[in-house]
Formats: C-alpha cells, sequence, structure tokens
C-alpha cells in the first residue's frame, strides 16, 4: 500500500500548481520596474527618468505623522537628487479603503498643497510595495543606474526634527554611487507607520 501511495505522489505531484511568494527585494538586488499613476494623471515607471545616475524610490503617504514630517524634507530631497541627475519617485502603498486619507483624490489635494515637485504615485491594488519589502511610511531605497538596490531604510535619523539630522542615509547613499562605491551604510530601520491593507 505504501509503495502504491509514493507511486500515485511521484506521478500527481508534479501536476499540483504551487503558488511561491518571492522574497521581497534586499540590497544588491535589480528590482521589477512597475508603471503607476501620479496625482498629475500620468503614469510613470523608472524608465520614464530619461539618462539619470540613479533613482530615489520613498514609499510615503499622507495621513501617518511621519510621513507628514518629511514632506518638505522630500521636496528638499527632489532638489538635490535633480541637482545630481538621480530622479526621486514617492509611491503611497497604503489602501484607501483602510485609510480614506490615502485616497487618490486626497493624494491630488496634498501634492497641490505641498507643492510636490516629484511623482506622487499610487500603488493601485498594493502590487507594488510587498515586492519591495517596505513595512513603512516613509520607506526610503536608493538605486544606482542600473536599477539595482544600493540603500533601504530610513530618509536620515531624525524622523522628528528636522534640523536634529546628523546624517542624511539617502544623500549619504547617492553620494556613494557618483564616485562609484557601495554605501558604507546600505541598510537601517526605517520609522514610520506600518503599510495599510485590509
Amino acid at each position: 500500500m505504501s509503495q502504491l501511495l509514493l507511486v500515485f505522489c511521484s506521478f500527481v505531484m508534479p501536476f499540483i500548481s504551487t503558488t511561491e511568494v518571492a522574497e521581497p527585494y534586499t540590497v544588491g538586488d535589480k528590482v521589477e520596474d512597475f508603471n503607476l499613476k501620479s496625482v498629475d494623471g500620468n503614469m510613470y515607471s523608472l524608465a520614464t527618468a530619461k539618462d539619470v545616475k540613479g533613482y530615489i524610490v520613498v514609499f510615503t503617504c499622507n495621513h501617518c505623522p511621519y510621513a507628514v514630517m518629511y514632506e518638505d524634507r522630500m521636496n528638499d530631497l527632489n532638489d538635490f537628487a535633480e541637482k545630481n541627475d538621480f530622479a526621486l519617485f514617492a509611491i503611497n502603498p497604503n489602501d484607501p479603503k483602510a485609510v480614506p486619507d490615502d485616497g487618490y483624490a486626497e493624494m491630488q489635494m496634498r501634492a497641490k498643497e505641498k507643492g510636490f515637485k516629484f511623482p506622487y504615485l499610487m500603488d493601485e491594488g498594493q502590487k507594488v510595495y510587498p515586492k519591495w519589502g517596505a513595512t513603512k511610511t516613509p520607506h526610503a531605497y536608493v538605486l544606482d543606474a542600473n536599477q539595482v538596490i544600493q540603500y533601504i531604510g530610513a530618509i536620515d535619523d531624525s524622523p522628528r526634527d528636522a534640523s536634529a539630522a546628523t546624517i542624511n542615509y539617502v544623500e549619504a547613499a547617492v553620494g556613494s554611487i557618483l564616485h562609484g562605491e557601495k554605501p558604507s551604510i546600505s541598510k537601517t530601520k526605517a520609522i514610520g507607520c506600518s503599510i495599510k491593507t485590509l
């Protein structure tokens, strides 16, 4: 009987479909490009940024107090990115059914109010953030020109007070990439609100 069961399993098992959950990205991984709608109504991907030396991707949102504390810093970060031929993308990973304040219309209002200079994208269906392994808002990633992740974590070391920041991890990582080096700090703990889903 046991031999018969073994034969049965060996025949049937290859035909049983299994869904494997891919491990989220980590430092050194090349990312799969996204294609997401921004508050200006246009679709954006990493490929839309031409002739850049790298990318900064920040998962953020409207409602989280930590994300709000970084809004002005995000505009400053965009200025820094543009000056160094990097492209900055902000992605809202939250499900608006879980947090209505993070809906698309609300994103448009916030972007206009704060004068965001960068694409503010909606992760509709929450398909992007799990691949990246983002867990907080804000959660920052720095990629080189080949779309390989070189840094993951916090934007800087002072979530509550911009004036108290002693190191901007994202800017430091950009500087390393521009010098053809690996960032001396490639991972930090992201501080913020958990990503909201139903």
